[in-house]
């Protein structure tokens, strides 16, 4: 009798730890799913954001060249172009950020890294564990009741 309960038992068990190992990779699944949909809309923001800003610099370097260059040009001053360069430096980085390949050509530099230079990845002080964020919070729990006494 008590070899029965205890195999059923053991069935049941084992039936638990498979359903919860399941239930595990599920919800580890949903949080990659949902971190992988906001980088992507992180990303978007960021791309949507250069674009704009490039409208609004690419109408002043435009002002600003055509004004600079009339200014040269009337008051035959030639060094009056010279603000034309940097902002040509500018203007073109914004032109590759917003549609230009600077993304992939960054998307690649980050794999180098993280496949040649791994070690410059690493966090001061390592990588958080548990039972240090468990220590930090139970000093800063402690200040906090020790400041409101």
């Amino acid at each position: 009798m008590g070899f029965l309960l205890s195999k059923s038992m053991d069935a049941n068990f084992k039936k638990q730890q498979e359903f919860m190992l399941h239930n595990s990779r599920l919800q580890m699944e949903r949080q990659i799913l949902m971190q992988n949909q906001m980088r992507e809309r992180q990303m978007a923001m960021q791309i949507a954001w250069s674009r704009e800003f490039l409208k609004y610099f690419g109408t002043f370097f435009t002002v600003a060249t055509l004004g600079l260059t009339v200014g040269a040009i009337k008051r035959k001053r030639p060094f009056l172009l010279a603000p034309i360069f940097p902002f040509g430096f500018i203007f073109a980085y914004q032109m590759d950020s917003a549609y230009g390949t600077l993304i992939n050509r960054m998307r690649r530099e980050a794999e180098s890294i993280m496949a040649s230079e791994h070690n410059l990845l690493d966090l001061p002080h390592g990588t958080p564990t548990f039972d240090s964020i468990e220590k930090a919070r139970r000093a800063k729990s402690s200040l906090t009741s020790f400041l409101e006494k």
